[in-house]
């Protein structure tokens, strides 16, 4: 059975075109010019994925995300918004809200399909696996429900934020490119660019409150995560 996914899109045009160019990638392809279409759609069908545009004639598509990522029968179904917007607020107000990625128009379809790909992959190597919590200094990682602490106080992560702050923190005192997170954490080949290792690293470090200092920038290199509480 060929993987679902929803393309909502109110552009004629763009939605045609990536109709075309996703069902020639063997994916079934539903499509929704409107966010009262695109609801029946994503209730009705057993979907993989969605594409989703942020300015649509009945309202906008972060409220879409928002109503989606708090319903426990969908939250779970990968987002990527679409947009003409290229704004680093409705950037971070996407990733908040649980979007997995989020691509400025105009866009190159191939790249669009490569970090499709990335997403999908990300979700079929979610495994149950037992491990130990993590511990550093006043950060607590609790893995099995995937809840991280601050001196006590619950931050709320997103999944993608979560799995960075483990990638950073299990390789603690080494230097990860952004190429490198961009290929473990997003799944991404070295032929995507995006700056959304930026965009999730500064976030993590405000949910982070007086940890996130430990999250540090090398310059011209990536980040890393501090060898112990000390330094």
């Amino acid at each position: 059975m060929s993987l679902k996914i929803l393309i909502i899109e109110d552009e004629p045009d763009i939605r045609k075109n990536l109709e075309y160019n996703l069902s020639r990638e063997g994916y079934s392809v539903l499509t929704a010019a409107s966010i009262a279409e695109a609801e029946q759609l994503i209730y009705s069908n057993n979907l993989s994925l969605i594409l989703l545009d942020l300015m649509l004639p009945d309202g906008s598509g972060l409220d879409l995300c928002k109503k989606m990522k708090s319903d426990p029968n969908v939250q779970n179904l990968p987002i990527i918004i679409l947009t003409a917007k290229d704004d680093e607020v409705d950037k971070v107000v996407g990733f908040e809200l649980g979007a997995d990625d989020y691509v400025t128009k105009p866009f190159s379809v191939r790249e669009l399909i490569l970090r499709i790909k990335a997403v999908l992959k990300r979700g079929d190597n979610k495994k149950d696996i037992v491990e130990i919590d993590r511990q550093f200094g006043d950060l607590k990682i609790d893995i099995d429900s995937h809840e991280v602490y601050v001196d006590g106080d619950l931050v709320n992560l997103t999944a993608l934020e979560f799995k960075l702050l483990i990638q950073l923190v299990d390789r603690r005192g080494r230097v990860q490119s952004r190429e490198q997170l961009l290929a473990d954490v997003w799944g991404y080949s070295a032929e995507v660019t995006t700056r959304t290792v930026d965009t999730h690293i500064k976030r993590l470090r405000e949910k982070l409150g007086s940890m996130g200092k430990y999250v540090q920038t090398i310059r011209g290199v990536g980040y890393k995560f501090s060898r112990s509480p000390d330094q």
